[in-house]
């Protein structure tokens, strides 16, 4: 195992760590404004781009070879890191749609999946690697 390869994962666990804890605050609050929901939507993408280089870096420890954050995706659920591969797709999906497009309608379905389907994959994920740190 390289030790430059485990510290950057441990590191940039850190950094997903504490957007993490944001979405997780957030998450759990009622949202009314525009500005709330808008704010909730950037926590997760920050989280999200930080969760799929952690799983890199990790999977990078681990032997593995990764290009994009699909095929990160992918190999993390194969070698059991996160538990569900399609809600972290959806989740890769959705995070590519949020930056091109404003949608009241869309940013209001997106706060409901990220508060039902996609922080809990955060969470699990947050879990399962707070046990290897």
């Amino acid at each position: 195992m390289d030790p430059l390869k485990d510290t950057r994962w441990r590191q940039r666990f850190e950094n997903f760590e504490k957007s993490y804890k944001l979405l997780e605050k957030y998450s759990e609050q009622e949202l009314h404004s525009e500005l709330e929901k808008a704010g909730i939507i950037q926590f997760f993408e920050m989280s999200f781009e930080l969760a799929w280089k952690v799983m890199k870096d990790y999977l990078e420890t681990e032997g593995f070879q990764v290009k994009s954050p699909r095929e990160t995706i992918k190999q993390s659920y194969q070698i059991g890191l996160v538990e569900d591969g399609h809600v972290w797709i959806d989740a890769l999906t959705n995070r590519n749609l949020t930056t091109h497009t404003y949608d009241e309608a869309l940013a209001e379905k997106f706060v409901k999946n990220i508060k039902e389907l996609y922080f809990p994959a955060f969470k699990s994920f947050y879990e399962k690697l707070l046990k290897e740190v």
